[in-house]
Formats: structure tokens, sequence, C-alpha cells
């Protein structure tokens, strides 16, 4: 449902559990560094429910607007 840097990801991240939403984060650039290559461009990704989406969908676009 997202995707970009990990410092955009964790504010997103965060916006959606206080309204009581669980999400997972899947950060790329630190599998990457644990397995000895790198990475770049936008590789933290937020993941929610499908059942959950529509209650996370107005943040993510409220958190769209406001970067």
């Amino acid at each position: 449902m997202f995707s970009g840097s990990e410092i955009l990801a964790l504010a997103l991240k965060e916006k959606i559990e206080e309204i009581g939403i669980d999400v997972v984060m899947k950060d790329n650039i630190q599998s990457a560094r644990l397995a000895g290559f790198g990475s770049s461009g936008s590789a933290v990704e937020l993941f929610v429910q499908e059942t959950e989406f529509a209650k996370v969908n107005p943040v993510i676009e409220e958190f769209r607007l406001s970067i």
C-alpha cells in the first residue's frame, strides 16, 4: 500500500497505528545490508490487511497530500 523512504514509511506507520490498525513494514534496505549487498531507491514498504484498507485509505491520502 506504500513504498518510500524509511523516514516517510515510519511516519505513515505511526499515523496508521494511531487509528488502531496493525502495519507490517518490510525494510529491503536493512535486508540487503545484512545480506552483504547494497540497495537503493524506495526500499521500505508498508502493508495492511485488505479488510482494513477502507479504514486506512483516508489516512494514506491525507499523508500523501501533506508531504
